[in-house]
């Protein structure tokens, strides 16, 4: 009889062991798109440092431009959860390393300790934002109208200093993403809608000439800004509760 029982015994415990390893693992829970954006902007900050490292200001510029333009996307939900590391990162950080990259002979060692400091802190950041609470799921919708509009900021820089690749490189990219948020515009204002792809289409005209209009596509630029702020405000507003 206790045979019998210890036989049983062992073929149920083997039995679980086989059911528990043959069984599919529990796919981990996906992160929240907050957690993804902000993370996504990490690696310019990166390209930043490798450039400093190799002592190349005019790459390290240029990945500290597209930090500043990304970081233009994901800053409200660091805005949003903590003023302090906001500040830190925005008006101590980035403003003193833009300061001095912007000099004639920008000082590399004083700039590269400063991004890696940042990036330190752009790590707490996101250590901190992953492991807080979701916020209003409106603030995903305030980020991703602020993403792609980004792109929409870059262009009008981009055609004062005469880089006119830059500037098609950066509609187009605005262009591509459009499709992304355009439900979140026309939800606000139809009006808006109409007028933004009006505009579009003028922009992508007047960039295509051989000799772009560099004031009548500044002027277009600032109007379609102008409509798309117009419903971001109103994202941010309900995403606030003001």
């Amino acid at each position: 009889m206790m045979k019998r029982v210890r036989q049983f015994g062992f073929g149920l415990i083997s039995a679980l062991a086989i059911a528990v390893c043959g069984a599919p693992a529990m796919a981990a829970p996906a992160e929240r798109f907050e957690v993804t954006s902000i993370k996504a902007v990490r690696p310019t900050l990166v390209n930043t440092i490798n450039a400093l490292q190799q002592r190349d200001t005019a790459r390290a510029k240029a990945a500290f431009e597209a930090y500043d333009s990304a970081w233009n996307g994901i800053e409200v939900y660091i805005n949003t959860r903590s003023k302090d590391l906001y500040d830190s990162l925005e008006h101590n950080y980035q403003a003193r390393i833009e300061k001095t990259l912007a000099s004639p002979n920008p000082d590399t060692a004083a700039v590269l300790a400063d991004a890696q400091a940042m990036l330190k802190k752009y790590d707490e950041a996101i250590d901190f934002v992953a492991k807080a609470a979701p916020l209003n799921p409106l603030y995903d919708d305030v980020a991703r109208l602020r993403i792609v509009r980004a792109h929409l900021r870059e262009v009008n820089p981009a055609l004062k200093v005469g880089n006119i690749m830059k500037a098609r490189s950066s509609f187009m990219e605005f262009n591509d993403t459009w499709d992304s948020i355009e439900d979140l515009i026309k939800e606000r204002s139809a009006d808006g809608y109409v007028a933004i792809e009006s505009a579009m289409i003028k922009i992508e005209q007047a960039l295509a000439a051989d000799k772009p209009d560099s004031a009548q596509i500044t002027a277009l630029v600032n109007d379609t800004m102008r409509q798309y702020n117009d419903a971001l405000a109103q994202v941010a507003k309900q995403a606030s509760g003001r």
